[in-house]
């Protein structure tokens, strides 16, 4: 399980870039913890969020999610959510390049762009037994 520790200042209307890489057919989870601006934990309690990833393709050509993921806030007060994909959703993944974005939607109905990068899809070489 990866992680990622960002500052996330809602007013600024900038998300935080974080990159993955994702093996397909296996689960998948990345952890964050978000911090105001003096360093102390973002308070998420009463948040929702939503999160797709979408193939990285070229100008003009056809854009849209091809996985959704699980969001939760698994310690809301201490600015803590996870992003996960099972492995049934990782297996039809294509190897290549995607983009994804984090959504949080605040409890005064505000919606941010919290996070967003590049995926790496990689299919691997081995097969199991």
């Amino acid at each position: 399980m990866a992680n990622s520790t960002f500052v996330f200042e809602p007013e600024a209307g900038v998300a935080y870039p974080v990159n993955m890489i994702l093996n397909t057919s296996t689960d998948f989870e990345f952890t964050y913890q978000a911090l105001n601006s003096n360093r102390t934990p973002f308070n998420f309690v009463g948040w929702r969020g939503s999160a797709q990833m979408a193939k990285s393709v070229a100008i003009g050509a056809t854009f849209g999610a091809v996985a959704t993921f699980d969001v939760s806030f698994y310690n809301p007060g201490d600015g803590k959510l996870k992003i996960k994909l099972d492995d049934t959703q990782t297996k039809n993944l294509k190897e290549g390049r995607y983009v994804y974005d984090i959504l949080v939607h605040s409890p005064s109905s505000k919606y941010y762009r919290l996070i967003t990068g590049d995926v790496l899809v990689y299919a691997g070489i081995s097969s199991t037994p």
